[in-house]
């Protein structure tokens, strides 16, 4: 049985935030002549490896890269979830050429774990691999929501032989899966968590411990933002401090912004304050 977090809406961004942000921050988009959006780009065999890209507004020089991993539970959602992060980001970071992928979903029968970390790993190298095509620089940055985040975070310190991205993002991103299982806000959560990874920490620790983005910290991992809710119903704020805990110890650059008050996302000031908080975070770390 597929498992659906029904509880919480995963999608972070409501078009009325970006509204008020760019009407607040105008500013307008200049015009594109050198490049095109592609939809639907493959990047691998699977008809579910597709992605979305978005040519730098400034292409006067080669294009920094974000790359977008939307959220889910590693079972349900869509690049389109980022939609409409992308106008905004678009504004704002007009040297950066965006990549919004897609990746093979979890079933009740299929697609276990490692396979959605297998395919970000493959769209990077993609990416990477034709960087001359796309005229980019090998200045990647990652950002991800929920279960987006946790693979973008799991990209970032343990995929980095081809790509060393230079910062990541994640928006309420699991962090260590042994313990969020063990320690559950919901039993949606170790529900989903023994479909993904095919058993429990109990009966497939080696697959909990190579899922964990927690265990892969080292020096040279790359600088991290990480934005999490005090009443997230459904990754604890714990995931998130032992991150930062991690990445303190071994000297990584790194930010918590953390929203007592808030859930598993959020909209309005906080919101705003979130990629208020990324950009300034990006223009410092990645130059």
């Amino acid at each position: 049985m597929m498992v659906k977090l029904n509880t919480v809406k995963i999608d972070i961004i409501h078009l009325a935030f970006f509204l008020l942000f760019i009407s607040c921050n105008h500013k307008d988009e200049p015009a594109n002549n050198s490049g095109q959006t592609k939809q639907n780009l493959s990047y691998g065999d699977n008809p579910a490896q597709k992605m979305d890209y978005y040519p730098a507004v400034d292409q006067t020089k080669e294009s920094k890269v974000m790359i977008m991993i939307h959220g889910g539970g590693w079972a349900t959602g869509d690049k389109s979830d980022f939609d409409t992060n992308i106008v905004f980001l678009r504004t704002q970071l007009p040297d950066y050429a965006v990549f919004n992928l897609n990746y093979r979903l979890v079933t009740g029968s299929g697609n276990k774990f490692p396979t959605q970390e297998n395919d970000i790993s493959q769209a990077v190298e993609f990416i990477f691999n034709n960087r001359n095509q796309y005229h980019l620089s090998d200045k990647f940055v990652l950002l991800g929501a929920s279960a987006g985040g946790h693979l973008a975070l799991l990209q970032a310190y343990k995929h980095n032989s081809i790509v060393s991205p230079k910062a990541v993002v994640s928006f309420f991103g699991p962090t260590d899966l042994a313990a969020l299982y063990d320690n559950p806000p919901t039993s949606e959560i170790s529900d989903l968590l023994a479909l993904a990874l095919n058993g429990t920490p109990s009966t497939n620790p080696d697959l909990y411990e190579a899922s964990s983005p927690v265990n892969y910290v080292k020096a040279t991992s790359a600088p991290t933002i990480l934005l999490q809710g005090g009443l997230d119903p459904l990754i604890s704020p714990s995931q998130a401090y032992s991150l930062q805990l991690k990445l303190q110890s071994a000297g990584v650059v790194n930010q918590l912004v953390f929203y007592p008050n808030e859930g598993h996302g959020w909209v309005g000031a906080d919101l705003v304050d979130s990629y208020t908080q990324i950009l300034a975070f990006l223009r410092a770390n990645v130059q």
